[in-house]
């Protein structure tokens, strides 16, 4: 099957690789290189926005970077032939794979119960397989991806914060004399909320507990008012909210 990135390679190929000098070849590496920065650019940029701990800088290098790798994947070891003729033109491929890995999950953060970050892992390995996309010819591919990608951090952000509306987490420190487990669960059967994902940790002799509190008629939440009447009910040190956006 001929996809429309192969047939507009054969066509720059065939017009431009003339006596002996592949300019064709060439061209499709400038303009690999040029929509990585470009695709890349977009996801890194909204990242940047948003300041996340990877922004553009980095979306730029993890995708330009692995551009480069396909690139020399395929054209690469001019001064070897024979042996470029027989090698695996994926191989360099998979090993990018396995190194962006480690990038993404340097970017994920474990921080009191909440995982912070995972969008933004995620960004780091779909820059890098923009990147191979541009960097295997397969503009439109890339193109295709990077327009999916920022509909889901733009416009699926904003029905991420609707769905957690009702359902906050909290992270609540407190002295480990007040019964705040009876506190909270008396609080949420007066006011119509499903305690969950309950988890507790004695620290610095201090009780520290997580949960989620989901409204049972699904209705918006007032994240501020919540915080200000369990700090109150529970003689709380500190009251803070996990997901609030």
């Amino acid at each position: 099957m001929t996809t429309l990135d192969q047939k507009l390679i054969e066509i720059i190929q065939s017009n431009l690789n003339k006596n002996g000098w592949p300019w064709g070849n060439f061209l499709l590496c400038v303009a690999a290189i040029l929509l990585a920065v470009l695709l890349c650019g977009f996801v890194g940029y909204e990242r940047e926005k948003r300041g996340r701990s990877a922004g553009l800088r980095t979306h730029l290098l993890v995708g330009v970077g692995s551009c480069v790798i396909m690139i020399l994947s395929i054209y690469g070891f001019p001064g070897a032939a024979q042996v470029a003729d027989h090698r695996d033109v994926a191989r360099l491929a998979a090993g990018v794979l396995a190194g962006v890995g480690f990038l993404g999950a340097g970017a994920i953060i474990h921080d009191h119960g909440s995982i912070k970050g995972l969008t933004t892992a995620g960004t780091i390995w779909l820059v890098m397989a923009i990147g191979l996309a541009c960097g295997s010819f397969n503009f439109i591919i890339a193109i295709l991806v990077t327009l999916v990608v920022m509909i889901v951090l733009t416009i699926f952000r904003k029905l991420e914060r609707k769905v957690n509306k009702n359902s906050p987490s909290f992270l609540l420190t407190c002295a480990t004399d007040v019964p705040v487990m009876s506190l909270l669960l008396n609080y949420a059967k007066e006011h119509k909320f499903i305690m969950s994902d309950v988890s507790t940790e004695l620290l610095d002799g201090h009780l520290q507990i997580i949960f989620k509190f989901t409204s049972e008629n699904n209705a918006d939440v007032d994240v501020n008012k919540l915080e200000d009447e369990l700090k109150t009910l529970t003689k709380a040190i500190t009251v803070q909210a996990l997901n609030r956006h």
